[in-house]
Protein backbone atom coordinates (compact mmCIF):
# COMPACT_ATOMS: atom_id res chain seq x y z
CA UNK A 1 0.00 0.00 0.00
CA UNK A 2 1.31 3.46 -0.89
CA UNK A 3 1.40 5.82 2.06
CA UNK A 4 2.01 9.53 2.23
CA UNK A 5 5.44 8.84 3.76
CA UNK A 6 6.44 6.65 0.80
CA UNK A 7 5.34 9.34 -1.66
CA UNK A 8 7.33 11.94 0.27
CA UNK A 9 10.48 9.79 0.25
CA UNK A 10 10.04 9.12 -3.47
CA UNK A 11 9.70 12.85 -4.20
CA UNK A 12 12.78 13.68 -2.12
CA UNK A 13 14.84 11.05 -3.96
CA UNK A 14 13.49 12.27 -7.30
CA UNK A 15 14.41 15.87 -6.40
CA UNK A 16 17.95 14.86 -5.42
CA UNK A 17 18.34 12.97 -8.69
CA UNK A 18 17.09 15.94 -10.72
CA UNK A 19 19.46 18.29 -8.87
CA UNK A 20 22.44 15.99 -9.55
CA UNK A 21 21.51 15.71 -13.23
CA UNK A 22 21.23 19.51 -13.50
CA UNK A 23 24.59 19.91 -11.72
CA UNK A 24 26.19 17.54 -14.22
CA UNK A 25 24.87 19.70 -17.08
CA UNK A 26 26.33 22.82 -15.47
CA UNK A 27 29.67 21.04 -15.06
CA UNK A 28 29.67 20.15 -18.76
CA UNK A 29 29.00 23.78 -19.70
CA UNK A 30 31.86 24.87 -17.43
CA UNK A 31 34.15 22.36 -19.14
CA UNK A 32 33.17 23.68 -22.57
CA UNK A 33 33.85 27.28 -21.50
CA UNK A 34 37.23 26.32 -20.01
CA UNK A 35 38.24 24.42 -23.15
CA UNK A 36 37.42 27.44 -25.31
CA UNK A 37 39.30 29.77 -22.98
CA UNK A 38 42.37 27.52 -22.88
CA UNK A 39 42.50 27.26 -26.67
CA UNK A 40 42.15 31.05 -26.92
CA UNK A 41 44.98 31.54 -24.40
CA UNK A 42 47.09 28.90 -26.22
CA UNK A 43 47.51 26.66 -23.15
CA UNK A 44 46.66 22.99 -22.68
CA UNK A 45 43.86 21.89 -20.35
CA UNK A 46 45.16 19.00 -18.28
CA UNK A 47 43.10 15.89 -17.52
CA UNK A 48 40.26 17.25 -19.70
CA UNK A 49 37.98 18.03 -16.77
CA UNK A 50 36.85 20.55 -14.20
CA UNK A 51 36.36 19.70 -10.53
CA UNK A 52 33.71 21.12 -8.24
CA UNK A 53 35.25 23.29 -5.51
CA UNK A 54 32.43 25.07 -3.71
CA UNK A 55 28.99 26.67 -3.69
CA UNK A 56 28.52 30.19 -2.47
CA UNK A 57 27.33 33.73 -2.94
CA UNK A 58 29.67 35.50 -5.36
CA UNK A 59 29.43 38.95 -6.92
CA UNK A 60 28.64 38.98 -10.61
CA UNK A 61 29.59 41.61 -13.23
CA UNK A 62 26.85 43.94 -11.90
CA UNK A 63 28.18 43.63 -8.32
CA UNK A 64 25.13 41.70 -7.17
CA UNK A 65 25.60 38.66 -4.96
CA UNK A 66 24.38 35.55 -6.73
CA UNK A 67 24.37 31.86 -5.94
CA UNK A 68 27.26 30.32 -7.89
CA UNK A 69 29.31 27.16 -8.29
CA UNK A 70 33.09 27.34 -8.52
CA UNK A 71 34.96 24.70 -10.52
CA UNK A 72 38.72 24.25 -10.61
CA UNK A 73 40.96 23.01 -13.39
CA UNK A 74 44.64 22.58 -14.19
CA UNK A 75 46.50 23.69 -17.28
CA UNK A 76 50.02 23.76 -18.62
CA UNK A 77 51.99 25.94 -20.98
CA UNK A 78 55.21 23.99 -21.30
CA UNK A 79 53.99 20.50 -20.50
CA UNK A 80 56.21 20.39 -17.42
CA UNK A 81 54.43 22.55 -14.86
CA UNK A 82 50.83 22.40 -13.68
CA UNK A 83 49.01 25.65 -13.03
CA UNK A 84 45.65 26.15 -11.32
CA UNK A 85 42.59 27.89 -12.68
CA UNK A 86 38.98 28.37 -11.73
CA UNK A 87 35.67 29.21 -13.35
CA UNK A 88 32.56 30.59 -11.69
CA UNK A 89 29.19 29.38 -12.98
CA UNK A 90 26.10 31.51 -12.30
CA UNK A 91 23.49 28.88 -13.01
CA UNK A 92 24.19 27.70 -16.54
CA UNK A 93 26.03 30.92 -17.49
CA UNK A 94 29.80 31.08 -17.15
CA UNK A 95 31.29 33.85 -15.08
CA UNK A 96 34.90 34.90 -14.75
CA UNK A 97 37.69 32.46 -15.52
CA UNK A 98 40.84 33.00 -13.47
CA UNK A 99 44.21 31.43 -14.18
CA UNK A 100 47.39 31.43 -12.10
CA UNK A 101 50.29 33.47 -13.37
CA UNK A 102 52.08 31.48 -16.04
CA UNK A 103 54.66 32.02 -18.77
CA UNK A 104 53.27 32.77 -22.19
CA UNK A 105 54.15 30.32 -24.96
CA UNK A 106 56.57 31.46 -27.63
CA UNK A 107 54.67 32.61 -30.70
CA UNK A 108 55.75 31.67 -34.20
CA UNK A 109 55.31 35.13 -35.73
CA UNK A 110 57.03 36.37 -38.83
CA UNK A 111 60.08 37.15 -36.71
CA UNK A 112 60.73 40.36 -38.58
CA UNK A 113 62.33 43.07 -36.46
CA UNK A 114 61.60 46.65 -37.43
CA UNK A 115 64.16 49.29 -36.57
CA UNK A 116 62.72 52.41 -34.98
CA UNK A 117 64.31 54.75 -37.56
CA UNK A 118 62.82 52.75 -40.44
CA UNK A 119 59.41 52.78 -38.81
CA UNK A 120 59.55 56.56 -38.34
CA UNK A 121 60.56 57.11 -41.98
CA UNK A 122 57.58 55.04 -43.17
CA UNK A 123 55.21 57.22 -41.16
CA UNK A 124 56.39 60.46 -42.80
Amino acid sequence: MVTLGNVFIFLVLLSIGAWLWHSYGIRERALTAVRQHCSKMDVELLDGNVAFRRLGLIRDARSQRRFARVYGFEFTVTGEQRHQGSIVMFGVRPGPIEMDAHPFPARQDSGQVVQMDDWRRRGE
